[in-house]
């Protein structure tokens, strides 16, 4: 199994910045894929932003040029950074990996337990 473990939603106000983080840990052979997703109230979940093992990245339209996507390989952690934060990108944060183990030696999906971020004056 792999537990992924969020952290840096908060209360900001708008044109704030916040960085979320997401560690990954469990018995992981290899990361394809870290991203995340956000969730608003009466929306459906939606891809804020991926990195895959070669650095590929990929972003919402929404968010392009505010928020950055990184990640630290050697410690299985991928960091969004977000800019200049405005009231329609509150949203539960959610991290999302996918991973092999060497339990299972194939590869799935995963998901955090989500990561509040509030933008409201």
């Amino acid at each position: 199994q792999v537990q992924l473990v969020e952290s840096g939603g908060d209360l900001v106000q708008p044109g704030g910045s916040l960085r979320l983080s997401c560690t990954a840990s469990g018995s992981i052979r290899s990361i394809t894929v870290m991203a995340w997703y956000r969730q608003a109230p009466r929306k459906q979940r939606e891809l804020v932003a991926s990195m895959t093992s070669g650095s590929s990245t990929n972003y919402a339209d929404s968010v392009k040029g505010r928020f950055t996507i990184s990640r630290d390989y050697a410690k299985n952690t991928v960091y969004l950074q977000m800019n200049s934060l405005q009231p329609e990108d509150t949203a539960v944060y959610s991290c999302y990996t996918r991973a092999v183990t060497y339990a299972s030696m194939s590869e799935r999906g995963y998901w955090g337990q989500g990561t509040q971020v509030t933008v409201s004056s």
